[in-house]
This record gives structure tokens, sequence and C-alpha cells, in this order.
């Protein structure tokens, strides 16, 4: 069964299709996807901000060079640890990129689960004044000495529509609006608002759900996959790095408190689990705050894709 939110497909939108397929962790993505872009004949744009990261293979859940199916990823392995490659890096990049594929394919395919990028890609960024770097030292000291909440209460006076939004709970972007509202004098929130250029494609949003305990074992399964392929040696490949962004992440983490002694082997499975379960949650939250998506089990998501781009 199809199920549609705000969804319509216009005759009037341009020729070219980027087939977007989003969804949690382990909902069965990868296997869709390569699926389809052999039926197509076509590549995959990957919109997952960790599988950038060309060392890192087990804990970002990489699809191997097997599972990738002879079908090109782009964005997979294009990046070091060392870089930080960022959500308006990521748009220009792509939108490059598929100038280039569009003139060999009339769809092409793209997915991930991380929001940010996923928006970069299908609707483009606000645009945000330049960074005050300065500025950004500065509150970053505050964040150090006075603690997250301090910034937060001071983002609420200054800016509190986006207060109301953001995750209160997230440094870099409460730092981000933050640093906004003090160099310019005018809530983050209005640039948010600014009108974005309309993309030269249509984009068709699909996203992959399944019932939640039929997720979560899915989820639980490919942790003891993970720590049997030895998410644990590929995280002490990289214990000198662990400061930078791609191995603070989910799967990273709760890796390297174990390596320090604080708790033992069977909590960090415990947590690697329940943490991830907890990130597929808040990322179909995510997804259903979004308009357009067509929501699909994969059992039946590739018949329902191509009756859909017949019509």
């Amino acid at each position: 069964m199809v199920r549609k939110e705000k969804y319509l497909l216009s005759l009037s939108k341009p020729d070219k299709i980027l087939l977007v397929i989003v969804g949690p962790t382990a909902v069965g993505k990868t296997a869709l996807c390569v699926d389809l872009a052999k039926h197509l004949q076509t590549d995959i744009i990957s919109a997952d901000s960790r599988q950038f990261y060309r060392e890192l293979a087990i804990g970002t859940a990489k699809p191997s060079v097997e599972e990738q199916g002879g079908v090109i990823h782009h964005f997979v392995d294009s990046h070091s640890v060392e870089d930080y490659f960022s959500p308006g890096d990521f748009e220009r990049e792509s939108m490059a990129l598929l100038k280039k594929l569009f003139k060999k394919h009339d769809i092409v395919v793209a997915t991930g689960g991380s929001g940010l990028y996923l928006k970069a890609l299908m609707e483009g960024l606000d645009v945000m004044p330049e960074a005050d770097l300065a500025l950004r030292e500065t509150l970053n000291a505050r964040l150090e000495k006075e603690g997250l909440w301090a910034l937060f209460t001071e983002l609420k006076q200054l800016d509190p529509v986006y207060a109301a939004q953001v995750d209160a709970k997230n440094p870099q972007r409460v730092v981000r609006a933050l640093e906004v509202c003090l160099s310019t004098g005018k809530p983050y929130s209005e640039f948010r608002l600014a009108q974005k250029p309309a993309r030269p494609f249509q984009v068709i949003k699909i996203c992959l759900e399944r019932p939640r305990e039929e997720l979560y074992a899915r989820i639980d399964q490919r942790m003891e996959q993970m720590l049997s392929a030895g998410l644990v040696a590929e995280a002490q490949a990289f214990e000198d790095k662990q400061h930078l962004y791609a191995l603070k992440t989910l799967g990273y983490k709760e890796v390297y408190a174990f390596l320090r002694g604080e708790y033992d082997e069977e909590e960090m499975v415990r947590l690697l689990k329940r943490n991830n379960r907890h990130y597929a949650k808040k990322q179909m939250t995510w997804f259903r705050n979004q308009d357009e998506f067509i929501y699909l089990h994969p059992s039946n998501a590739f018949v329902e894709i191509l009756k859909l781009l017949e019509t």
C-alpha cells in the first residue's frame, strides 16, 4: 500500500528527475537503490554524511563493493576524515555533478538518512551571512566555560522562533544561530525564510518505513554484524583522531567511551543498539516534518516506484 502525504507530480515540472530514497538507518535503502539504478541504468548519489569518509567503513554502514552491485556511487569514499565537508559544500558539489549526470541520464537516484544534506540536495540551503570566525571563537569559548544551556537561553531571547525549532542539545546549530543573531542584529529565522531558487529538475521523494519492531530488530542485527566485522578495531585504529567530527558520531563515540573504561563491553553493546534505535526514531520524525514524501515498505517499493515513474 502506498501512503502519500501532500504529494503531487506536476506535468509542468522539468523532464529530468532526481529520485530521492530516504529512510531511517537499517531500513533497506541500499539494496532498493541499487536495484532501481540497475533497472534505470543510472548512478546513485549518496547523501549520507558519514559515508563520505574513505577511511571509515564498518561504523558508517558503508555499502561494500559487492553491495554496490557495479553501480556508480558518488560521494562514497570521496573525502578524508580530516576534511570538513559541510552541507553547503555538498550542495555545491552535488549540483555541479547533477548538471553532468543529467546530460547522460533522465533519472538519477539519490539516497541517505542525513536530513540537512538531503535538504541541501533537494531544496537548497538558506542563504546565510558569511561566518564571523572571531565571534564564533568567542562563542565556542563561552560554550566551554558557561555550557550549552547559557547560549541557548540567549538564543531564545534573540530569536524565539528558531529557538522553538532547533535541537537545543546540538551545540553547532545553537552557536551558529547565535553567531548570526549577534553579527547581523537580525533573528536567524529571518534568513531561513529567504526564497530559494527552484531546482531545474523534478524531485520525487520516497521514504522507506517498516513497523517499529521490524526496524528495531534489523538495527540490532546490523549492530551485531558491525561488531563481528571489527567495529572496535576500526575505532581503535583512529583513536588519535577521535576529536574529529566523523569520529564523534554514533557508533564510534560509544566505542571510545568503552575503550576509556567508562563501562564494560556488555554496556557498550546495549548503548550501541539503543542509540541507533533512538537515531532511527529521530530520523523518521525529521522526514515526517518535511513535505511531499511518499511512504513505502521496502518489500513493494521497487514496483510502486516504477509505476510512479511511468505516470
